[in-house]
């Protein structure tokens, strides 16, 4: 008589048989997985995390131990993707994978209330504006510096003082100011446009937000900002928090469908690689399916938008040295690599200088740094050693968390590097001046 398998997973979200076939376990994955070259375990690999899901869906394991560790080891970079000769959707598989774990793993309660914070908080820009008064004061005060001098975070929990360590420096106790609805084209109109402000991009880089609008005017489009946008899900989608990012996309789709533009332009990798795969995140719902792949076709990051319609305007000499860090979402996710480079390269007395192993991952990956702090380090830590290969004034990155974690790598080594978006730097370049 055999034994009851287990049932690590139900049906609902439930891995892909026919994808997790896919995968031949020829390897070409492991080079490619920043997991894989820190720690030299073949289940930190894709092809081990797929064997550890086969396995699950076959009811040979259950939901703990091994299976939850690996697949929450994973960062979701999706490295592996265009390094796989198959074309296995990894990306489906992994966040299949981790909807069951969220859904039905039981978690210590430190680590449920830890998640629920970050998802009570991250996806919400008002919620994060109403904190601003607080780290503004916790800043200026001297309250961070004397609580990071004493170590008492890390003795209480090393994942609280990474999200500490993550906080950027806020400028101002007050709210940033919300972008008009409609911006006008300069000169002729080219193109109609609508921008994502997206939720950690309008709260602590509303800086790039205005970059993003002044140069889309200088190129000929109107833009339309929707007010009162919500998170477009991509947090929970890639922590597998799936019926949640759904409902997020369900919202997103309803503000920006109505719209009438040639294209809907976002400034976070994140964001862009989650709404160009809504068609896949909604495919099963019969409300909403078209509606998905309608808005998708439509969403280009803003480098890749600006490469195809052409710079106009006067560009102006900006005499730096930038090196770009290719963000997991926008390199791997979407495929974009040459673009961001040929629109920097326009940029009269910039010069780019190529950093080895720019699209590896820096350890950010949505909330990662915050879930699993240890593995973050070793990957920033190996970003830096990369970024000291050449003397640069400028780091410059299409994803507020990778900019956030990359700043945190620069303070704690002492670099004098600024970082920016690189469509900051065309808005320096458009006016003459850099902020």
């Amino acid at each position: 008589m055999s034994e009851t398998p287990y049932h690590a997973f139900d049906e609902k979200d439930k891995p892909n048989s026919d994808l997790i076939r896919d995968c031949v376990h020829c390897g070409f994955c492991l080079s490619a997985c920043p997991t894989y070259l820190e720690t030299g375990n073949e289940l930190d690999s894709p092809r081990g995390r797929i064997y550890l899901m086969h396995s699950a869906v076959n009811g040979e394991i259950p939901l703990e131990g091994s299976l939850v560790k690996h697949l929450d080891m994973c960062l979701g970079c999706l490295a592996c993707e265009p390094a796989c000769p198959s074309g296995v959707q990894y990306g489906s598989l992994i966040e299949a994978g981790r909807s069951q774990i969220e859904r039905r793993y039981e978690r210590s309660g430190f680590d449920k209330f830890y998640r629920s914070t970050i998802f009570s908080l991250f996806p919400y820009p008002k919620r994060m504006k109403l904190m601003l008064p607080l780290f503004y004061v916790y800043q200026k005060l001297g309250l961070r510096s004397l609580i990071q001098s004493t170590g008492v975070i890390s003795r209480f929990s090393q994942k609280l003082a990474n999200m500490e360590a993550m906080l950027p420096e806020v400028d101002s106790p007050t709210f940033p100011a919300e972008l008009p609805e409609v911006i006008s084209a300069k000169g002729k109109q080219r193109y109609r446009v609508a921008l994502l402000t997206g939720c950690v991009q309008s709260v602590f880089f509303s800086k790039t937000n205005e970059a993003t609008v002044r140069v889309l005017a200088e190129n000929g489009c109107e833009v339309i900002v929707p007010q009162n946008q919500s998170c477009c899900g991509a947090l929970s989608v890639h922590s597998g928090r799936l019926s949640e990012g759904r409902e997020f996309a369900i919202q997103t789709i309803k503000t920006f469908e109505k719209l009438d533009v040639d294209a809907f332009v976002i400034n976070s990798a994140g964001c862009g690689s989650t709404i160009k795969d809504y068609g896949e995140i909604l495919k099963d719902d019969p409300q909403y399916a078209e509606r998905a792949e309608a808005l998708s076709e439509k969403t280009k990051d803003i480098m890749e938008f600006l490469s195809e319609i052409g710079l106009k305007g006067e560009l102006q000499n900006l005499d730096i040295k930038v090196t770009y860090q290719d963000a997991c979402h926008i390199g791997h996710a979407q495929r974009i690599k040459e673009q961001p480079r040929e629109v920097l390269n326009e940029i009269p007395g910039l010069e780019l200088i190529e950093m080895p192993e720019s699209d590896l991952c820096c350890g950010s990956a949505g909330i990662y740094n915050l879930v699993q702090p240890e593995m973050s380090q070793g990957l920033l830590d190996r970003k830096m050693g990369n970024v000291k290969q050449n003397k640069v004034d400028y780091l410059v990155a299409g994803n507020p968390g990778c900019l956030l974690q990359i700043q945190k790598g620069i303070k704690n080594n002492g670099l004098n590097i600024k970082t920016a978006h690189p469509v900051e730097l065309l808005d320096w370049s458009y006016r003459g001046t850099i902020d």
